[in-house]
């Protein structure tokens, strides 16, 4: 248990006191990470880093809308293409319309979006193309 400082001593000085105590005991040296350089060197404070760094180690990320669109119309593209139905494929790829179509319309705070609606009939003519189907 720690002790209580006594009357007539400064904070400081009874810290330093306790400090160097645990010091001489050794009690520092088998810290985690002791010795070892300190994992980030930013100088600049963030008030968010604690949250930054849990993000980080569970493997999440946020994006600002439009970059998200831009990964989910990607992600749409591929789904669309190993779709296994013409239906699906047009399914998809007017869900991601629409969605293309309120940011445009409403855009955010962030970088521009920079998609324009894809062409449904196109892509399903793609779709075709790749599984040697002509004509639909």
């Amino acid at each position: 248990m720690t002790e209580r400082k006594p009357p007539g001593v400064s904070f400081e000085s009874f810290i330093d006191k306790q400090i160097r105590d645990a010091q001489a005991r050794g009690e520092f040296a088998t810290l985690r990470g002791a010795g070892k350089p300190l994992t980030d060197d930013d100088t600049t404070y963030d008030e968010l880093w604690w949250i930054k760094q849990k993000m980080a180690r569970e493997g999440v990320s946020v994006l600002p809308p439009t970059l998200a669109l831009r990964k989910e119309a990607e992600d749409a593209l591929a789904a669309a293409a190993s779709a296994p139905s013409e239906r699906l494929v047009r399914k998809i790829v007017t869900e991601i319309n629409t969605k293309i179509r309120d940011m445009m319309f409403k855009p955010p705070p962030g970088p521009p979006l920079g998609l324009k609606p894809y062409d449904v009939e196109e892509i399903v003519r793609d779709w075709h193309e790749r599984r040697g189907l002509h004509g639909f």
